[in-house]
């Protein structure tokens, strides 16, 4: 790990929090606080396409369990630290094998539809609840923990394309659905009158996804998210697999939204053979209703800054 990034990364870390304490046995794990939170730090380079590779041991991550912890992912050129808290990964790390040397490939890939965390074996996770130091420090003090209202399906869709549109991107919403936006949590937005003509081979797929959010002018999709409060996870895997063997040279992320009780069933879903051969496997995301409500609160507040 080039000294640089971490040395500045520890600096910081210590300014905030005080003495730091490496642990035993490995180069990457601290302790924060006097045992107020584990932290395990990894650095890659930033790749082609916006990649990063990294490798995270087992051993390790094993001294994270049963701690208030994060995996710390670092690059170079990152204008703040990226937090994940092991606790909401802990489940899909114990239901898969390391590679054979003992690490789980991690990857984070950099994106304008939203950054996603990629575990080898087990699928895409949105990442954008993740961002900075109040993350981190939001672990430190669990007081102060930001409190998350109950959502309504149709209120994370509303939240969702909220996000969309201040990205710049069209909004697509099912007709039916559109009446029952909440315009109390986000400000309204246009929805789009159609699904794209050049998508007409698979207009009636498309245009039951929950949120979809298009490039404006260009008819490419971005991002497609399915909200699974109470259907079946395994109904909006197929509709994605559908338009992800449909469309060709399509980059769209998909993105499966529901409650972190969730998870393991989208995990053990996207698993299933026909999601491997299709290659949806590879870009399915996870996303939680607090990463949806988090995400939203940042970049509405950073717009109006």
């Amino acid at each position: 790990m080039p000294n640089n990034t971490k040395s500045a990364f520890l600096e910081e870390l210590s300014k905030r929090y005080g003495k730091i304490y490496k642990l035993e046995n490995s180069l990457s794990l601290y302790d924060v606080g006097e045992g107020a939170a584990r932290i395990y730090i990894r650095y890659s380079k930033v790749h082609s396409k916006g990649q990063t590779f990294y490798g995270l041991r087992k051993n390790d991550l094993q001294q994270l369990e049963g701690y208030p912890s994060v995996v710390c992912f670092l690059w170079e050129g990152q204008k703040e630290p990226l937090f994940i808290p092991y606790s909401d990964y802990e489940d899909i790390f114990h239901s898969i094998s390391p590679a054979s040397d003992g690490q789980y490939k991690v990857q984070i890939y950099l994106q304008e539809e939203g950054n996603s965390l990629y575990i080898a074996n087990a699928g895409r996770f949105n990442a954008e609840a993740y961002w900075g130091w109040q993350q981190l420090h939001s672990i430190i003090e669990t007081s102060q923990l930001i409190k998350m209202p109950l959502l309504s399906h149709f209120q994370v869709q509303t939240l969702i394309g909220s996000i969309g549109m201040i990205k710049g991107f069209d909004i697509w919403i099912p007709r039916n659905d559109r009446g029952r936006l909440d315009w109390s949590i986000a400000d309204p937005f246009e929805c789009m009158s159609s699904i794209p003509q050049k998508f007409y081979s698979v207009e009636g797929v498309l245009s039951q996804i929950d949120v979809i959010w298009i490039d404006r002018g260009a008819s490419k999709l971005r991002a497609l998210f399915e909200v699974e409060h109470s259907t079946p996870i395994y109904s909006g895997l197929l509709r994605f697999n559908d338009i992800h063997l449909s469309i060709q040279n399509t980059h769209a992320t998909y993105n499966v939204v529901a409650d972190n009780e969730r998870r393991s069933v989208f995990v053990n879903q996207l698993n299933r053979p026909t999601f491997k051969i299709s290659g949806l496997d590879e870009s399915c995301t996870f996303m939680e209703y607090k990463n949806v409500f988090s995400w939203h609160k940042r970049i509405y507040e950073d717009r109006n800054e």
